[in-house]
């Protein structure tokens, strides 16, 4: 016969259920091959195809998923940051590869000329946008 108190000390034993799974992002673009050579090529990421879309390969094994959406809005907020040790370094060696930084000065966020947002309350900081108009960054870790 099970207890309250027997089902309370099963319940205990039970493991969390998402304690050991590998959780994973995805966000959409609105075309895959531009996603692929952007990320692969520009950013220089490993890049799997899969059948219903692309797997983003990033360091200490994550994993981030991008699928296809026809009528695709970009986000309008940082889908994604890359932290950077120096990020004058990054934000130089993107801007060459064609990469166009965006310049913000809206209330606590301003950006130089470079696109960089120092001495706000967080890490410095540079946003720019996928060709499906995500937005992403690279962040200074100190």
């Amino acid at each position: 016969m099970n207890t309250a108190a027997e089902k309370g000390k099963a319940n205990a034993r039970k493991k969390p259920l998402f304690r050991d799974t590998k959780a994973f992002s995805g966000f959409a673009v609105d075309d895959l091959r531009k996603a692929k050579a952007f990320y692969a090529e520009t950013l220089g990421l490993e890049v799997a195809e899969l059948p219903i879309g692309l797997e983003l390969h990033i360091a200490g094994g994550a994993r981030i998923f991008i699928y296809p959406k026809p009528n695709h809005t970009p986000a309008n907020f940082t889908i994604l940051n890359f932290p950077v040790d120096d990020i004058e370094r990054a934000v130089d060696e993107l801007t060459k590869l064609g990469v166009r930084f965006e310049h913000y000065d809206q209330g606590e966020i301003r950006t130089d000329e470079k696109g960089i947002a120092r001495g706000t309350e967080g890490p410095n900081i540079a946003w720019f946008k996928d060709p499906a108009g995500n937005i992403l960054s690279v962040l200074e870790e100190t």
